[in-house]
């Protein structure tokens, strides 16, 4: 293939880039076909090669662009050990055990497991986050986990 029609399709992947940027893939592979041909220009490869070669900048660099996104995070749904974080109450527990919390720098939607009916925990309270289930904490009062244990 002729290292213009590279040139053209990763100027193309480009654009689509600007029009629709939240589709995955058209920066990484508009990337690719540009430094493709480059190559192209300066080697005599076959189609078949460009292609294979294309495919592999594409994979490497949607696959390593995912991973340094995804580096550092914590999983989502997985506490690194139950019971073991705390967050602080920021909205006093109504009689239905629902409020909220601040957890990891972050306002949460919370919800009090083992909840008697009463007052729940008290603004500027502690209380221990043993899940999360999608954007909302399950917790346990400092109160409970004291009495029960």
């Amino acid at each position: 293939m002729h290292p213009l029609i590279w040139l053209a399709g990763g100027g193309v992947l480009l654009l689509l880039e600007l029009i629709f940027p939240s589709v995955d893939g058209f920066l990484i592979g508009g990337v690719a076909a540009l430094l493709l041909s480059a190559v192209a220009a300066l080697l005599p490869l076959g189609a078949a090669l460009q292609l294979a070669l294309f495919s592999l900048l594409f994979l490497g660099g949607y696959g390593g662009l995912r991973r340094w996104s995804l580096r550092g995070r914590p999983t989502p749904d997985a506490l690194s050990e139950p019971g073991s974080e705390w967050a602080e109450v920021i909205q006093t527990f109504d009689a239905r055990g629902r409020g909220r919390v601040r957890w990891q720098g972050q306002s949460w939607a919370a919800e009090l497991l083992e909840t008697d009916g009463g007052p729940g925990p008290r603004a500027g309270e502690e209380v221990t986050v043993l899940r999360r289930e999608g954007t909302r904490l399950q917790v346990l009062s400092a109160l409970s986990r004291r009495t029960s244990g």
